[in-house]
């Protein structure tokens, strides 16, 4: 059995978007099928656009996304049919070495459905990091589709499945920021402010936002920022160590991938800091780093994956927070748009106007 959908299929770097019809296959086994209710529009589906996607290897885009399951594969019983769910592009295999010994964030063999959605031209596009949710509908892994309450909001909670765990993770569990702290965080786009907020949640006493957009800066302020540095106004890591009485920070997060920001990062620390390396630099990108100037500074540089975290732990607890009114997600979202408004979120996201534009899908 097999059903129809619409979807947003990239055949080629830099071309324009377009939605296509789909035809959406039934889940195999240890898969769902899932209709989308919402899905955030994320800086990393733009660098699959213009780098990856070409009509002998299209994609199906989106990678953030909050559903309701349609239908079950065989041997699959969580989650059910009915239960909303976020979907998350990592989902541990329970057999690798890194899964053995108790460390399933690092999974090396991270599950995914097969590829079941096919256009009308008879491709069968990658789904962007194994999910694709540009769509109506898609397929995935049973272990990818993480259950919350059906009360949570699907515009918010999906944001969770990307750019709020990252954000959120890199802070709980990359870093382990300590109350009382001082943290700095270099980019305050979609990952930066989930940064800021985390700090904040874990009580560090001084958050500084780094930024050349000043929009970007007072939204900072929303979520936890005590203090903005523009690098417009000056030399970066000493406005930094201003602020914290010429000592520099306990804690540094680089959450753009360039290698000047990550080298001041990575000075801008106090003695034996932790900088945490977010960001995705893509091929190409050289650190120069004077070694002496790091050695002398001790500390660390962290790399964070996703958060370093586990989807079926950290999901369900994140959406309580929004819950409780401890994590804030109706500030992320900029703008609620339809799917053929794709193509402008991405131009609005370029131009630094928006945290996350949302698509939004009719429920019918």
């Amino acid at each position: 059995m097999s059903i129809s959908g619409r979807g947003i299929v990239a055949r080629a770097a830099g071309a324009p978007l377009t939605v296509e019809e789909l035809v959406i296959e039934s889940p195999g086994a240890g898969e769902v099928l899932v209709q989308i209710l919402a899905s955030g529009v994320c800086h990393t589906d733009l660098h699959i656009v213009n780098r990856f996607a070409s009509d002998e290897s299209p994609f199906l885009l989106g990678h953030e996304g909050t559903g309701i399951v349609l239908e079950v594969g065989p041997g699959v019983t969580n989650p059910k049919v009915g239960d909303k769910v976020i979907l998350a592009w990592r989902a541990p295999c329970g057999k690798c070495r890194f899964c053995l010994i108790g460390q399933p964030h690092l999974c090396a063999n991270s599950l995914n459905a097969e590829r079941r959605m096919h256009t009308k031209d008879g491709r069968t596009p990658q789904p962007a990091l194994g999910i694709g949710t540009f769509c109506t509908h898609t397929v995935v892994a049973a272990g990818q589709a993480i259950p919350i309450p059906s009360s949570a909001p699907a515009a918010q909670t999906c944001l969770i499945g990307c750019g709020v765990m990252t954000g959120v993770g890199a802070v709980m569990y990359s870093a382990g920021v300590r109350p009382g702290s001082t943290v700095a965080v270099f980019g305050c786009g979609g990952v930066g402010a989930n940064v800021i907020q985390a700090a904040r949640i874990a009580n560090a006493r001084k958050i500084i936002a780094v930024d050349l957009a000043d929009n970007k800066l007072e939204w900072a302020k929303t979520f936890g920022a005590t203090d903005t540095v523009n690098p417009k106004n000056g030399d970066v890591v000493e406005q930094i160590k201003k602020l914290t009485d010429g000592h520099g920070v306990d804690y540094s997060f680089e959450c753009i991938g360039l290698p000047n920001t990550l080298l001041q990062a990575l000075l801008c620390r106090d003695l034996a800091g932790t900088c945490v390396l977010i960001g995705v630099p893509g091929a190409g990108p050289v650190l120069e780093l004077p070694m002496q100037a790091f050695f002398d500074i001790g500390g660390s540089l962290r790399v964070s994956w996703y958060g370093d975290c586990l989807p079926s732990r950290d999901f369900p607890m994140l959406t309580d927070w929004y819950t409780k009114g401890v994590l804030q997600l109706d500030e992320l979202v900029t703008r609620e748009i339809t799917l053929d408004e794709v193509g402008e979120a991405f131009l609005a996201m370029e131009r630094g106007e928006t945290l996350r534009s949302v698509i939004v899908f009719p429920e019918n």
